[in-house]
């Protein structure tokens, strides 16, 4: 928008000003240019924190404004014809041209409007305690800021985390509102240390990347060049399992925690941070080549997620496919030098089966995929265990 103002203004002398009001240090202040990573933004951001993460100040109302306000209403009242219109949503979601076919989602998690997000916020703030049972033990956990640091990466725990970037990514609540609420807190230094890290640190580096990177932040073109080469090389691999695009939807692969992600999706609008790089690290894995795979990638979080077409969602699966943010690593087939992951590191990491038992068709869209490649498979999980 500031390109194609920007010339306009300067020729009629009328001046721009333009807000930031997505991040807590203007994405222009932080850095003048597009940062290799977390460790170079993060000097900057940091000492730029005193100046920036401020309280809001308060605002008191101009009497004069006030008084004007007054008879303009008391004008209205006696003139039946300055009555409100009612409003058309009808057309307005024509104008919008909403797809029908994706359904709210389920239950009542991400109900709109500031009131619902600051809720929800108070109890991540304050904790609730989740007690789980296996293999006939129970264990208790206090889910939220005191143990962000600590669990936020396990899915089971859903409420170790905020959830708030629907509503941060519709302007429902800023994250400078939140990171004053976190401190103000004086509360789990260490887990309120990684949520700001997260939050502003993190959040601010994808914006960092898509600023500076207006023409191309959705391409292949936009990668390291050693990320070009190693894919380019690596394009032409066979791979084992390829699906088309209603598989992925439908979350009907040969791997029940793929499915149970995507399906967690589909139905939550929202997909578990630790999650979604596994996910888009597989659809790199499962599709003819990374440039599909990207595109795949970016369709099915901007369609299905809350928090989609935002710059976290660009750069999530830009980092998990194309090493945005990233180094190069061990060389292999199809990946090339783009960080792998797979389902025993996650096994390693929580409770796979326990997190797929939530999403009902997961493990059942497994078996029925993995026969049809040829494969048998072991009954708690199609991806886990099978022989060719």
């Amino acid at each position: 928008m500031e390109d194609q103002a920007a010339p306009l203004l300067a020729e009629s002398g009328i001046p721009l000003i333009q807000v930031d009001a997505h991040n807590v240090v203007p994405v222009w202040c932080a850095s003048p240019k597009r940062e290799v990573g977390a460790r170079t933004l993060r000097p900057k951001i940091n000492k730029l924190l005193p100046e920036f993460l401020t309280d809001f100040p308060k605002l008191e109302p101009n009497s004069q404004d006030v008084t004007q306000s007054n008879d303009n209403n008391n004008n209205n009242n006696n003139n039946n014809n300055n009555k409100p219109k009612k409003i058309s949503w009808q057309a307005c979601a024509e104008y919008l041209q909403v797809d029908p076919t994706i359904p709210p989602p389920m239950g009542e998690a991400f109900r709109p409007g500031t009131k619902s997000a600051m809720k929800r916020f108070d109890t991540f703030l304050q904790g609730t305690t989740t007690t789980t049972k296996s293999n006939a033990k129970s264990s208790t956990i206090s889910e939220g800021l005191k143990t962000f640091d600590t669990h936020r990466n396990d899915p089971n725990h859903s409420n170790v985390c905020t959830n708030m970037s629907p509503w941060i990514n519709h302007g429902h609540v800023s994250f400078q509102r939140l990171a004053l609420l976190a401190k103000a807190l004086h509360k789990h230094p260490n887990g309120t240390a990684a949520y700001l890290e997260e939050g502003i640190v993190r959040r601010e580096l994808s914006d960092n990347f898509v600023y500076y990177s207006r023409e191309n932040y959705d391409d292949l073109t936009t990668a390291a060049v050693w990320a070009q080469d190693s894919l380019e090389l690596h394009c032409a691999d066979e791979r084992e399992y390829v699906y088309c695009l209603k598989e992925f939807v439908e979350g009907k692969t040969h791997d029940d925690l793929w499915n149970a992600a995507q399906l967690q999706l589909v139905n939550e609008g929202k997909m578990h941070g630790f999650l979604r790089m596994y996910w888009a690290k597989k659809i790199l894995e499962w599709t003819e080549s990374p440039t599909i795979a990207l595109r795949t990638g970016l369709y099915l979080n901007d369609r299905y997620a809350l928090d989609g077409n935002d710059p976290n969602g660009f750069v999530g699966v830009g980092w998990s496919m194309m090493g945005i943010h990233d180094m190069g690593w061990k060389e292999r087939p199809i990946f090339g030098k783009i960080r792998f992951m797979n389902y025993a590191g996650c096994k390693r990491k929580f409770k796979v089966a326990n997190f797929v038992a939530k999403y009902r068709g997961a493990s059942e869209n497994a078996v029925k995929a993995a026969k049809q490649h040829g494969c048998l498979v072991s009954s708690s999980s199609a991806a886990g265990k099978r022989k060719r």
